[in-house]
């Protein structure tokens, strides 16, 4: 297992440039925890029953969620361009294994952040996911487990800032972080850390 989490480690490295250009859902500086959204395909009607417009209705959906990742997109283009039973694969477990794979990326560069910035509950998060590799624990830890991992290691890193600032007698920094902790936003907090360690 620790041999295909480095492999990842390696993947999501060499493909972070591509990878902020094409999975809107994790784009951008990481000024706040990534949310992660899944598309359900929802319709009375099951897949098998679909007729041909509903199944493209249903997959242009997925097409259309700005958090769709390379994979799925990928999936979703080549099941339109394909039969009416391509696009019943996809929308029956190919859109769950495309999204497990952008899942997947997603994680190993959260990982790859993670090490960088010494974010421990984060890691050890990741490491047992990747140990686990259920697809469903993947998505739901984006979706929830990650956002509170990381807020709580990055209250961590700033009471340790506020610890050298103290030391150092930096006064400016010690107000900025103490009044981090008096607001105790996640979202600042995280935007604040960022642009610190870019400075």
């Amino acid at each position: 297992m620790r041999q295909h989490r480095a492999g990842l480690l390696v993947v999501a490295t060499a493909l972070t440039p591509a990878l902020l250009l094409t999975t809107p859902a994790f784009a951008g500086p990481a000024t706040a925890p990534a949310t992660a959204t899944t598309v359900t395909v929802s319709s009375e009607t099951p897949v098998d029953e679909m007729s041909e417009d509903e199944l493209r209705a249903a997959i242009n959906a997925i097409l259309a969620d700005e958090d769709s990742g390379r994979s799925v997109t990928e999936a979703a283009t080549r099941a339109l361009d394909g039969t009416a039973d391509d696009m019943r694969a996809f929308l029956k477990t190919g859109y769950r294994l495309a999204q497990a794979e952008d899942d997947r990326v997603a994680i190993a560069r959260i990982l790859f952040t993670a090490q960088k910035n010494g974010d421990k509950r984060v890691i050890a998060e990741i490491n047992g996911l990747l140990d686990r590799n259920v697809p469903e624990e993947l998505r739901e830890w984006l979706e929830t487990g990650y956002p509170l991992a990381q807020a709580e290691d990055d209250r961590v890193a700033l009471f340790t800032l506020l610890g050298t600032a103290r030391k150092n007698g930096d006064t400016k920094l010690v107000q900025e972080i103490n009044g981090l902790l008096d607001r105790m936003d996640a979202d600042e907090i995280r935007a604040w850390l960022t642009a610190y360690r870019a400075a």
